[in-house]
């Protein structure tokens, strides 16, 4: 029996993880999201297109490999709608071989206009919310409120939406919010609610199936599937930086649960981060750099998000929270990606350790927030050229080379492929050492 592999991101997200599942997809029959929603921003480069997935896997764009929006999903129906055009005005009927399970459950309108009161009442201490609903969606799903794609074809999905959206309207009030006046991707309420309830007849020209069945039958099948995950791993619910974290398990724990798949059908592991790191919104970042060189990488890496637009948070390498990502997730090999922000640095660093009061710690203890972290780094002579159109590994400077060298002395898991530019074909397979 096949077991399902996992990508996912080890940082804060934004690791490049969409490029890397569209070019893994032809070995693979399957790619499957297990967690997160819209909040999402998966970018894609071929052919000189930029393509953003923020529900949809990103193997969609190969016709013969059957993508699945899993359990673990929130489905934003607008959104969605959005990703089925834009992909239709390239010729790409996603119906053809996008299938969404059941059990995924809806981002409702007034999910939205929760995460943006919920935002707004933190003040200060906001998290830095998309505000794309997934934490009010997520937090009715856990209270069991919530409403699944399954339900939509129900005779009662009427009565079941407009009760939900009645409690939250109570909520609203107690905030003495006016929605009435708050836009929703530039509409009124009720003009976003009028065009997410036109979707629901749309649905029917998917495939909404039992994934849980459906994917272990495939593994018995002996099928090869690939779990996309979306996020990183440092945002994760439980182990990520709370509360300055995603609503969901981003780490490989949650394919389980994401998708219905037991823990011994988990085979590789793959883990995906950038050359650098990036964060968006508030929360901790001990490598962040507030000079010319975040701005340097912020600029030549395009920083910005692909959900948002927001410009992020640039800092050096974290070898101590790349090592806890591992563990984490057991990852059995790396990518590392936007090696190529690097080229016109003259050197480089790599945070090694933290101090924290005085003490070398190589580990994120719980005590970060008030007792900052201060970055140890290990100093590295850049490459300074350009590597964009570069093919092979061994083409590759000696000083990238040693930066590589050193990130895989510091780790132990081997990298086994390098993105040297946003394209689909930057990128380079290094031979297993």
């Amino acid at each position: 029996m096949k077991k399902i592999d996992v990508l996912l991101g080890l940082q804060w997200g934004d690791e490049g993880k969409g490029k890397i599942v569209d070019v893994l997809t032809p070995e693979y029959d399957m790619i499957a999201r297990f967690q997160g929603g819209p909040n999402a921003g998966h970018t894609l480069e071929f052919n000189g297109i930029k393509h953003v997935l923020h529900t949809i896997p990103s193997g969609i764009f190969h016709e013969k490999t059957i993508n699945i929006i899993g359990n673990g999903v929130l489905i934003d129906l607008f959104i969605f709608q959005k990703e089925i055009d834009k992909l239709s005005e390239r010729n790409i009927d996603a119906s053809k071989n996008l299938k969404i399970s059941k059990k995924a459950h809806l981002i409702l309108p007034t999910h939205r206009l929760l995460d943006a009161v919920y935002e707004k009442s933190k003040g200060d201490s906001k998290i830095g919310s998309t505000l794309k609903g997934i934490g009010p969606a997520y937090t009715d799903r856990t209270a069991r409120n919530g409403i699944r794609i399954g339900d939509t074809l129900s005779q009662d999905f009427a009565a079941k939406y407009n009760q939900l959206k009645e409690q939250h309207f109570e909520i609203l009030k107690s905030f003495q919010f006016d929605f009435k006046n708050y836009l929703i991707e530039n509409m009124t309420f009720e003009e976003y609610e009028s065009k997410w309830l036109a979707v629901i007849d749309n649905l029917k020209n998917f495939d909404l199936i039992d994934s849980e069945y459906f994917i272990n039958q495939a593994l018995r099948d002996n099928k090869s599937i690939l779990a996309e995950g979306a996020q990183g791993s440092l945002l994760d619910i439980d182990f990520g930086s709370y509360p300055f974290v995603t609503s969901s398990n981003t780490i490989s724990a949650g394919v389980c649960t994401g998708l219905g798949v037991s823990p011994d059908k988990i085979g590789k592991v793959i883990g995906v981060f950038k050359a650098y790191c990036t964060r968006v919104g508030s929360g901790s970042f001990p490598t962040e750099l507030f000079d010319k060189n975040g701005e340097k990488l912020r600029e030549e890496g395009k920083e910005f998000g692909s959900t948002t637009g927001r410009p992020r948070r640039c800092g050096w390498l974290d070898i101590p929270a790349l090592n806890y990502a591992i563990m984490l997730n057991g990852v059995t090999e790396l990518v590392v990606t936007k090696i190529d922000v690097l080229n016109g640095f003259d050197n480089l660093k790599i945070c090694h350790k933290y101090n924290q009061n005085g003490t070398l710690i190589d580990y994120i203890p719980f005590e970060t927030e008030n007792n900052p972290l201060q970055p140890v780094y290990d100093e590295i002579i850049g490459w300074n050229s350009n590597i964009n159109n570069i093919s092979t590994y061994n083409q590759f400077p000696e000083n990238l080379k040693s930066y590589i060298q050193h990130i895989e002395n510091n780790v132990n898991i081997p990298i086994s492929m390098v993105s040297n530019g946003p394209d689909r074909t930057q990128t380079i397979f290094r031979e297993s050492k």
